[in-house]
């Protein structure tokens, strides 16, 4: 679609307007954004169009539209796919060796796993290996409850996080804002680091590795967006 409008706005919903018309999500509801940083955000990625829409250069305006169209009407059943994460996280699943490598996972996954120890009082069992482990039902419950605390923006935003990571904990350390988005990355990347490390950078791999931190980073931008008043 080429660019049709002259100007954008937020109107006093809160709705993106273009040329004083209401933005629509793909299923028609009005592009009104529950926070003044987040419409503000979404309404600088539609300023910034230039002849055509290119929707991967707006990942707000996505997230938007799918907290809008596919989270709201059923946001049980999305925060339940979020939370299956629970039961198979990134932090669980140890290297047997090198030792560098377990070195470098226990410096940067134990802290983030004893974090939610305390912050839900739950128990996790980790592992050597890629075998699955299941996790305590107690475990599985409260970070459920956490997830499914989320309204539907929080679970759009919530949602790269956690697939990009693989890890349910980092992504709740993020949305409770117990470490900062480079540092919870970074403990995200910890065997992606160390394999090019040994073997050196892979083309392919840096670039899927770059398109999956801007996808990171524009969840992270609509959280702190969603959480930011005025």
């Amino acid at each position: 679609m080429k660019r049709f409008w002259k100007e954008v706005g937020v109107d006093a919903d809160r709705v993106v307007t273009l040329d004083g018309r209401p933005v629509r999500t793909p299923g028609r509801t009005p592009l009104a954004l529950p926070a003044p940083a987040l419409a503000a955000l979404v309404a600088d990625e539609w300023r910034a169009v230039g002849e055509t829409i290119d929707p991967r250069a707006m990942p707000l305006t996505g997230l938007a539209n799918a907290a809008i169209d596919r989270i709201a009407p059923a946001p049980a059943a999305f925060a339940a796919g979020l939370a299956a994460y629970a039961d198979s996280d990134l932090l669980y699943y140890r290297a047997e060796s090198p030792e560098a490598l377990v070195a470098r996972q226990r410096a940067a996954w134990d802290p983030w796993l004893d974090w939610a120890r305390a912050r839900y009082d739950v128990h996790f069992e980790t592992v050597s290996g890629v075998m699955p482990r299941a996790q305590p039902a107690a475990t599985l419950a409260r970070l459920g409850e956490a997830v499914a605390a989320g309204d539907p923006f929080t679970l759009a935003g919530l949602s790269p996080v956690v697939t990009i990571t693989g890890s349910l904990v980092l992504a709740l350390a993020l949305l409770d804002r117990a470490g900062d988005a480079d540092t919870l990355w970074a403990a995200a990347q910890v065997d992606q680091t160390f394999q090019a490390e040994q073997w050196g950078e892979d083309a392919l791999a840096a670039q899927a590795l770059a398109n999956a931190r801007r996808d990171y980073d524009a969840a992270v931008a609509f959280l702190n967006a969603l959480r930011t008043c005025g």
